[in-house]
């Protein structure tokens, strides 16, 4: 099972659900990152998600006795789960940003009226940090995708020296 996805659908952040499980922050992090838990970290979880620790290693079993298509399906459909994850992730990021900049940016104004008004250098961050912000959020909402999937394959299979 998919503890990232479980925790996200519970609303619970990494450390309420390490304290509900009884179990490290750092266990937490493996786990959501595809490590294997152990039977005793399989088992507190099991029961904070309110899932039968049976179904929980049928599921295990299963996927290693599936069929390959099978495999392939439940791997793309945590893939998109993933990228949909760091997705959201990204705009969270880019918000934040955004909302920094307009705490910040109208304080170093501030300061800048206080200290010296004659010239007034605040200009210089304003706009060195907007064209930053300007560049995450294209990076972001992908308007110019210049490093995109596409890109990351043909430097993969490059490396490789064969395809994917």
């Amino acid at each position: 099972m998919n503890v990232r996805k479980l925790r996200l659908q519970k609303g619970w952040s990494q450390e309420q659900l390490a304290e509900l499980a009884g179990l490290s922050i750092r266990t937490i992090q493996r786990l959501e990152r595809g490590q294997s838990p152990s039977l005793e970290s399989r088992n507190a979880l099991a029961s904070v998600f309110g899932v039968d620790i049976s179904q929980w290693q049928i599921e295990d079993n299963t996927m290693e006795y599936a069929a390959n298509s099978e495999i392939e399906n439940h791997e793309q459909t945590e893939q998109q789960d993933q990228q949909a994850i760091e997705y959201v992730r990204d705009i969270k990021a880019f918000y934040t940003s955004i909302l920094t900049y307009f705490v910040v940016i109208p304080f170093l104004f501030f300061v800048n009226w206080m200290t010296s008004p004659g010239y007034i250098w605040a200009w210089w961050p304003a706009v060195g940090w907007g064209g930053g912000l300007l560049l995450q959020g294209l990076n972001v909402y992908e308007c110019f995708n210049f490093f995109g999937p596409k890109w990351e394959k043909k430097r993969v299979e490059k490396r490789l020296g064969r395809k994917l």
